[in-house]
């Protein structure tokens, strides 16, 4: 079906003509074949609750965007494109199964609890791990979609079975290509996607609009390996955008819906004829598709010769849109009577009876291949490779660490222990502190710039949503902040000059790890969820500015209001910059020559570390510093929660 769309209506259009070059096929090569599909859907109806209005002015009405749209595709040997994306996801068992009725069947009984594990789903936009190469991104779908029984010998031949199939070839081993890196064509591209969903070998494909962003050379070259394909006996059923005439002739049957209703269904070389027998004629050159296309939307010449004649006594100031509607209505009432329909109804009442009643649910079942422990290797292993094969978020980081570690050491070089020095060191921690919260924001993109990724691979039946959120935790959020806190700290801990002793060193990287941990957390937890980076950016920038306040350094705590106080235990850099205060103060001495034990002639001077503690808030003992830290600890276990939770819950059908 060839998928086009307006405004106003959205259309539907299956077509069919031999291409040249491509064989008829005959009872001979169907019984050498594996027997195809057979998917038929009864009464169809699909409606959505919308807002209108303002706040409390709001309200909901329900939408029907399908209406009883009935009837069986034989898909052996057929490319069948859906213009409405909606149909083409409720056939897939991708839509919200809320507000949708009616019955889909596979060979007449109902699909499976796991079918949308079984088939294959091609999105619109590439979802393929760009950073890998196209044999890489097969081996992550065949190591986590096949199962374990199989060894990594068949694993591999299936691997190349596929990569031959579609012609990878030559670019097997070359990387898909990001917005950083030079990668495959927009074809080639296009065919790993394919491939990525071929590697379980199923029985039914689905693609969404598999055209994208190809020129009408590559677009017309994915359509004829489709072809190919079909004929080997899988199913295939998918969108497209504006076919141009030598797509068109590839098609076997055509289907035409508009607002929500069947226009027509039937053989497509018989379409042009079943219009012209109601009054529309196709003009010489003119794309089939866009005829059926213009009919719809009631804009083609042959359409307004038509309303002239048969609506001569009309008034002029009559509405577009009644004719529009009342040409749709007349459109589908034509149908219903036409010999098509009849045809189609009796097809269909093959596959009516007891197995439409069997209800089985499509929608909450996801079947794996694999165990937790297999997937969480795979991905880890794949999201580490992703880490190295994206220098500018992972060297470049490090390089921004190592040269802001120099400044900090040149400005705050050989610290003083006197006056000054309480000054310098209380600056210096607390920059500590807030650079490990804002150098963590970048952990916002760990989640939402592989959202569609992580959708479509797990309703696709890849991993569980476990697997996925310890793996990336595992291979980029441990390392990416762990890395950076020990170079930091061994940078600056000598060229500043700290307190010389073995343990305050590894308590101050230890804070500083568990200072990023925390603020990671915090952004995984805002960011689960979100489609668009910046406002998680926004959101994170906003939290740790009002958490800075409270951290110890612009305001001391024991000044501020009973009722507002309470703020500070939610602040990160409060415990990192209480912890680090605690380890580097206690102990030292800022009044040099002075014995501070026996000459107390000025109290207000502070000139010992635990005078500085306390006049800080900060409780001196050993539980003191290890306080933060189980802090933290308990902060970062709720935020992760949290946002294991969200993606948990997250919607993942459109």
């Amino acid at each position: 079906m060839l998928k086009m769309s307006s405004n106003s209506y959205e259309v539907s259009i299956p077509m069919s003509k031999k291409p040249n070059g491509i064989p008829e096929t005959t009872s001979k090569d169907l019984q050498t074949l594996t027997e195809g599909a057979v998917l038929s859907f009864h009464d169809i109806c699909y409606r959505v609750k919308v807002k209108t209005g303002f706040l409390l002015c709001r309200k909901t009405i329900e939408k029907e965007i399908l209406a009883n749209i009935k009837y069986v595709l034989e898909l052996l040997f057929k490319l069948c494109l859906f213009h409405i994306k909606v149909l083409l996801d409720i056939l897939a068992a991708r839509k919200d199964p809320h507000g949708l009725s009616g019955d889909v069947l596979i060979n007449g009984a109902p699909r499976p609890a796991n079918f949308k594990c079984n088939s294959g789903y091609v999105v619109q936009d590439d979802v393929v791990m760009g950073t890998l190469t196209v044999r890489e991104n097969l081996q992550f779908s065949a190591a986590l979609r096949l199962p374990t029984t199989m060894t990594n010998y068949e694993k591999n031949e299936r691997i190349n079975k596929v990569i031959q199939e579609l012609g990878l070839d030559k670019v097997a081993d070359s990387k898909v290509g990001t917005q950083f890196i030079r990668g495959v064509s927009g074809g080639e591209r296009k065919r790993t996607s394919i491939a990525m969903e071929l590697i379980t070998d199923p029985s039914i494909l689905f693609l969404d609009e598999p055209t994208t962003g190809l020129d009408s050379s590559t677009a017309n070259a994915v359509l004829l390996l489709l072809k190919r394909m079909s004929k080997q006996g899988r199913t295939i059923i998918f969108s497209i955008h504006q076919p141009r005439y030598s797509i068109f002739k590839l098609f076997d049957s055509l289907t035409l819906l508009a607002s929500g209703r069947l226009m027509f269904h039937g053989p497509a070389q018989e379409a042009l004829g079943y219009f012209e027998d109601i009054g529309f004629h196709c003009e010489p050159y003119n794309n089939p598709a866009d005829f059926f296309l213009d009919i719809i939307n009631g804009d083609s010449s042959a359409v307004v010769l038509n309303r002239e004649d048969s609506d001569d006594e009309a008034k002029e100031t009559e509405e577009p849109s009644k004719n529009d509607t009342s040409l749709i209505e007349k459109l589908a009432e034509f149908y219903v009577n036409s010999s098509f329909f009849k045809e189609t109804k009796v097809e269909l009442d093959k596959f009516s009876g007891e197995q439409r009643r069997k209800k089985l649910s499509s929608y909450k079942e996801i079947t794996y291949a694999t165990s937790f422990c297999h997937q969480l290797k795979w991905i880890s292993k794949r999201s580490f490779k992703n880490l190295l094969g994206n220098p500018q978020a992972s060297i470049a980081q490090l390089i921004v660490t190592v040269f802001l570690g120099l400044v900090i050491g040149a400005i705050f070089y050989d610290l003083k222990n006197d006056p000054s020095g309480i000054q310098n060191r209380a600056g210096v921690l607390f920059f500590l502190t807030t650079n490990q919260c804002f150098s963590s924001v970048s952990a916002v993109e760990l989640l939402v710039v592989e959202k569609k990724l992580f959708i479509h691979e797990y309703i696709s039946g890849y991993y569980r949503v476990s697997s996925y959120f310890f793996g990336k935790l595992l291979s980029d959020l441990l390392p990416m902040r762990m890395l950076p806190s020990i170079i930091f700290t061994c940078i600056t801990y000598f060229l500043l000059g700290l307190k010389p002793k073995v343990e305050a060193f590894f308590i101050m990287m230890f804070t500083l790890m568990m200072v990023a941990y925390s603020a990671s957390s915090m952004a995984l937890a805002i960011a689960a969820g979100q489609s668009v980076v910046s406002i998680a950016t926004l959101l994170m920038t906003i939290s740790f500015v009002f958490m800075m306040i409270f951290s110890g350094l612009l305001v001391n705590l024991k000044t501020i209001g009973a009722w507002l106080s309470w703020l500070q235990y939610l602040s990160i850099p409060r415990y990192g910059y209480a912890a680090l205060q605690h380890n580097e103060f206690l102990g030292q001495n800022f009044c040099p020559g002075l014995n501070v034990t026996a000459n107390n002639t000025c109290s207000y001077a502070i000139c010992t570390g635990e005078e500085f503690l306390t006049n800080q808030g900060i409780d001196i003992s050993p539980w003191g510093l290890w306080k933060n830290h189980v802090a933290l600890a308990c902060m970062i276990v709720i935020f992760l929660t949290i946002a294991y939770l969200k993606l948990l819950f997250l919607k993942k059908f459109s």
